[in-house]
Parts: C-alpha cells; sequence; structure tokens
C-alpha cells in the first residue's frame, strides 16, 4: 500500500495509528544496527533503507536515478512488511534468519523472498531484526548486488 506522499516525514505522518510507534521503532533499530555507510529515505513510496549515489553512483539497475534499495519499510493493508535484499539474494543469510526466527517469536514466520510480514506490531522481533541488519555492509551489498546482476545478463 503507498501513500501519496512527498517525504519520508510525510509517510510516517499517514501511517495509522496503530502502526506508527512499531514503524518507528523498526526504523530506529535499523539505525542503530545498520552498518555505516545506508541512508534513510523514502524509497518506492516506502521507508527506505538504500545505498546512496555516493557510494554507488550506478544506482538500481531498474531506475539508475534511484539509489540502490537494501531494506524497506511498508505499512500494507493487512500487515507490516519488512523487505530485506539481503535474504532474497544470499542462501547463507537467509537460513540463518529462518532458524533463528522462532527463538524470537512464538508466530509462524511468514516470509516471501525478501519480505517479512508482521500481521499484529506487537508480534515483531526486533531484537532479531537489529541482529539481521548487522549481517551486511553497503559495499558487501553492492558487491552482491553486482555479481547477480553480472550473472543475469549471461
Amino acid at each position: 500500500m503507498q501513500y501519496d506522499v512527498s517525504s519520508l516525514q510525510e509517510y510516517l505522518e499517514n501511517i495509522p495509528v496503530d502502526r506508527k510507534v512499531a514503524i518507528e521503532q523498526l526504523i530506529e533499530v535499523l539505525r542503530i544496527n545498520l552498518p555505516d555507510g545506508f541512508s534513510l529515505e523514502l524509497s518506492y513510496g516506502h521507508v527506505g533503507f538504500v545505498v546512496p549515489h555516493s557510494l554507488y553512483p550506478n544506482g538500481y539497475h531498474c531506475d539508475p536515478k534511484s539509489p540502490l534499495p537494501f531494506i524497506n519499510i511498508a505499512s500494507q493493508k493487512n500487515f507490516i512488511a519488512l523487505y530485506h535484499m539481503g535474504l532474497y539474494m544470499n542462501e547463507e543469510i537467509y537460513n540463518w534468519f529462518v532458524a533463528e526466527y522462532p527463538k524470537h517469536s512464538k508466530k509462524k514466520l511468514d516470509m516471501g523472498k525478501s519480505c517479512i510480514r508482521f500481521k499484529k506490531p506487537e508480534d515483531i522481533p526486533f531484537e532479531l531484526i537489529g541482529e539481521l541488519a548487522q549481517k551486511v555492509t553497503p559495499q558487501q551489498w553492492i558487491n552482491l548486488y553486482e555479481s547477480v546482476l553480472v550473472n543475469r545478463k549471461k
């Protein structure tokens, strides 16, 4: 669910009240735990942590004017979503997360390729999300992204 907004602040102001605290807490957990170099901004209509053009001038291959996305947080119709591209592109991180999740939550993991869905804000395992955020530096993400992109072109 995208809001018709032009800034991150505007996005945060439009989040339903019952999700606002959880999303702000997710942002703070990611700010504290992500390695230096990622930037927080409005990304594809959602809260996004990206690799800025100052570190990766090529930008995102689908839209080179946009910085390279890494983690997005979205208030969807029926859930809060955390999109983590490292989970999608790195099997080791994916397997680690799937194995760790039951240690941090009594709820069944609701997950797609890069999307973790939380139907209730109180079910978000913030400590685990913090650990996940520490696993990839901007340079590691760039390297992984480029290696996958090059292999796709073959």
